[in-house]
């Protein structure tokens, strides 16, 4: 906007009208480059983290057997998924706001908007965890054993957990890719391995509390570090001024977002806590184990995403639903060929990658190929909940989101009882495919994208502007 400001001051008012078309073209395709080298930023984080995850799981696994690796991951999960549910929303209000924000040159707003959402995660996160240890302190009779001292330790990760994640939402929003994803899924897995290593080193038990003490070290250096880094360049690049706060109306756009993630990363994260609600840690071990390895699928998904979401909010502001769907349409294809090459390369040495973790893991294998059908389901449709939630439709987005967690939950709770460890990947495979079929039809309903990898996203508007 700032350039064809600047533009027409110099030009006759007669080619004002052919130079914003010519400006705006030449600005769409700059953010689409910039959206695709976002996603390949992302995807080469992504496959690092992978790498890191994986090797720091199966290191862990072999120091602590699969009882005590099965506790550590089952609170781990817990953690991560209530620290990132307890910012309500504003880690990804950020995203919807900022880039809009930046576009009409609203620094006060900027300001205000990244001092709030990092005082309001944090507020929220560590009133949950006191929560929490009233809960362990009056109920913790009732909790095995085993799992009450590493519940402990998690609680005090919580507020960190939080932060990193309204950090990693503003630097995403600034399409700052390396910055938003290096500490989570780069740094922290890399220090909670180190940490475990120097604690068993130095003469700690190789247990799950051990490896929640390195955890929670390892979250607090990885998100005071990354909070250096993203203060620095904010005040970079949006000069130190006054901040205008509208807390209501970004609360009222946070509190859908913390609803329609909350119910996906519920649905992503259900099968493990109900597994270990059900069954014992060791089963805990085997099915995180076949599960994260089956996971490299995601984060092809996970990196278009996070490159898709800035831009679905500037194009939304644009007002022009062809380009949108078009760019809607590129991201579906960029989700399903990658993560289809990526599931069968994991799939054909998938016994062997389990192997790793120890002789008892292998008993997951089959367990892999049932989740990838659930993950290749979901690329069809690409980052559609994130389609839907920058195009203001997200209470929409909670109903699909409600029936798809209804849905994993009723099926987890049905069927692992019955059938196991099975159970609980059929249970996700038919979950997932749920929710991809309910984008799909909302999508097209709401927006009139046809938001799958093999159609044309434009067939219903071009249809539309030709009657």
């Amino acid at each position: 906007m700032a350039v064809i400001q600047t533009a027409e001051k110099l030009l006759p008012s007669g080619l004002h009208p052919a130079l914003r078309k010519v400006v705006a073209a030449i600005t769409r395709d700059d953010e689409t480059a910039r959206a695709q080298r976002m996603a390949l930023i992302a995807f080469a984080i992504r496959i690092v983290s992978a790498a890191i995850a994986f090797v720091s799981q199966i290191i862990q696994a072999r120091l602590m057997g699969e009882f005590e690796y099965g506790i550590f991951v089952f609170v781990w999960v817990l953690v991560v998924l209530f620290g990132n549910l307890s910012c309500l929303g504003f880690h990804t209000a950020v995203i919807r706001f900022l880039p809009q924000y930046d576009a009409r040159d609203e620094h006060d707003e900027i300001r205000g908007l990244t001092m709030t959402a990092r005082i309001f995660a944090l507020t929220s996160a560590s009133a949950l965890a006191l929560f929490g240890l009233g809960f362990l302190h009056f109920f913790g009779d009732r909790i095995e054993a085993y799992y009450v001292i590493p519940l402990f330790l998690g609680l005090f990760a919580l507020p960190m957990i939080a932060l990193g994640d309204v950090l990693d939402g503003t630097a995403r929003a600034n399409s700052w890719p390396v910055a938003a994803l290096s500490p989570t899924y780069i740094v922290r897995p890399t220090l909670i391995l180190l940490f475990m290593i120097a604690a068993v080193w130095l003469g700690a038990p190789r247990t799950a509390t051990t490896a929640m003490q390195a955890a929670l070290a390892a979250t607090y250096v990885t998100s005071l570090g990354q909070f250096l880094t993203i203060d620095r360049r904010l005040q970079k690049r949006f000069i130190d001024g006054p901040r205008r706060i509208d807390f209501m109306a970004w609360f009222k756009v946070a509190l859908p977002i913390f609803l329609i993630e909350g119910f996906g990363f519920l649905l992503t994260n259900s099968d493990v806590v109900v597994v270990g609600l059900y069954l014992d840690p060791d089963q805990v071990g085997i099915y995180f184990a076949a599960a994260k390895t089956m996971a490299l699928v995601q984060f092809v998904f996970f990196a278009v995403k996070a490159a898709a979401a800035p831009r679905f909010s500037a194009m939304m502001a644009e007002g022009d639903m062809r380009p949108l769907a078009a760019f809607a349409g590129k991201t579906a294809r960029w989700s399903f060929w990658p993560s289809l090459m990526v599931g069968l390369s994991v799939l054909a040495v998938g016994e062997f990658l389990l192997g790793l973790f120890g002789p008892a893991f292998t008993a997951g294998y089959g367990l892999m190929a049932i989740l990838f059908v659930g993950s290749l389901s979901k690329a069809l449709v690409g980052p559609g909940e994130v389609l839907l939630t920058m195009a203001g439709k997200q209470k929409l987005c909670v109903l699909l989101y409600v029936g798809a967690l209804a849905t994993n939950i009723t099926l987890n709770v049905t069927l692992i009882p019955l059938y196991g460890l099975t159970g609980a990947a059929v249970a996700t495979a038919a979950a997932t495919m749920t929710e991809a079929l309910l984008l799909h039809v909302a999508i097209r309903a709401s927006l009139g994208i046809v938001l799958f990898a093999f159609a044309d996203p434009l067939a219903i508007l071009n249809r539309t502007r030709t009657t």
